[in-house]
Formats: structure tokens, sequence, C-alpha cells
């Protein structure tokens, strides 16, 4: 069994809880979270980069003078790569980069980003995460006591907007949703914390990471 320390809201650590790795795929794999962040990342790109090739300038598509007779070299169209304003000749055309990766090694890849934040010791339980009101400050004062100061991902087990309002001012600093997390922006920051309701679903449900069985949004 692994521990995770947990601290309250004064950034104080109270206790631990432990979680089986099994549940998250017993061993850190390398090389599937490599695979599930270049994916991650290429379907970010949008391939929208291009230019204009001969068909796409604007222009005449008649032929400037007459092949022969003129004492001229042979010459097309205005559009022609090889005059002033013509197209390019090799033009940059959109490119798609998108890529797929199965459910189960998305799954898989997020549990195992997790149990390697919780092997290096970067994973940690916030109990009686709440604020009444957004306030940056007390937030700020958390993430320092619990030594999440130089970034982190903060994990919730259902909408709070008070503490989005409190973290979203804060440099290197995400909130989202426990069955929103993906390895990428788990591995991106340099701690983990979870709220210990967000724990729980986790510990109760590692596949979707949900109270039920829902949709998949990994």
């Amino acid at each position: 069994m692994l521990e995770l320390p947990v601290y309250n809201m004064e950034g104080q650590q109270t206790g631990s809880v432990q979680i089986d790795p099994q549940i998250l795929g017993d061993r850190v794999r390398p090389q599937l979270l490599k695979q599930a962040i270049v994916t991650y990342q290429a379907n970010r790109r949008q391939g929208s980069a291009r230019t204009r090739n001969r068909g796409r300038v604007s222009g005449s598509t008649r032929k400037i003078y007459r092949q022969k007779g003129t004492g001229n070299a042979r010459m097309g169209t205005v559009r022609s790569p090889i005059r002033r304003g013509g197209g390019v000749t090799f033009a940059k055309q959109n490119l798609v980069f998108d890529r797929t990766l199965p459910k189960k090694m998305r799954r898989l890849a997020r549990n195992n980003a997790i149990l390697a934040k919780i092997l290096s010791q970067d994973a940690l339980v916030v109990e009686g995460l709440a604020f009444e009101e957004p306030k940056t400050k007390r937030m700020g004062e958390l993430l320092r006591g619990v030594g999440a100061s130089r970034g982190c991902l903060l994990a919730l087990h259902q909408p709070d907007d008070n503490v989005v309002l409190s973290g979203r001012n804060l440099p290197k600093t995400d909130v989202r949703l426990v069955q929103d997390l993906n390895a990428y922006e788990i591995l991106r920051r340099k701690k983990l914390i979870l709220s210990r309701p967000a724990f729980e679903v986790l510990t109760n449900d590692p596949v979707t990471l949900r109270s039920g069985r829902g949709a998949d949004r990994v």
C-alpha cells in the first residue's frame, strides 16, 4: 500500500491515507505516458499554417502573350511561381496532426501519471477544502503550507466556483474536476493535490473517476 499525506486548510499535516497501487496500474509505464502526452499535444495543434499556391493567388488565367512569334521566352499566366506576385511552388497546405489513443490506454496512462506522482512524493490530500468566498490570498497560503507554491494541479470531485476563482490567478496552478484529469495535465505540474472527496472517488472508481458509472471524459 502507498501512503499520501493529508493536510488541513491551514497547511498542517493531520495524517495520511493509503491507496493500493494495483488500482493505478501497479507500475509506471514511461512509454505509455510518453505516447499519451504526445497524443494530447498533437491534438492541440491547429495545423492551419499555409501558403498560397498558384491556384489561390488572384489573377487571370489567360496566357500573358502568345506562344510563338514574339521573340520572348514562353510564358504562362501571371500566377506562375516564377513571376512576382505568383503562387508558391511547393505551397504549405493544411496539415492534420490528430492522433487517437484507445480509451483503456488513456485511462491507464492517467492512472500511471497519478501513480508516478505518488511514488515521487508529489501527491497529497487536502481535507475540508472549501472557501466561503473567493480568496486568492488564502489559496496561496494553503499552497505554500503544503509545499505546492511552485505549481500544482488541484483536483475536485464536483464544481466549486469559489475554489476555482481563488486559484485561477495563481501562477502554474490549475483547478480541474477529478474526472477530467489526463496524463499530460497531471505531469506538467509539480504537485498533485486531491480534495478528500476526490481521493475517495479515485479509490472507489479508478476507471471512470466518478461516484457513479458514466460517460468517459478522460
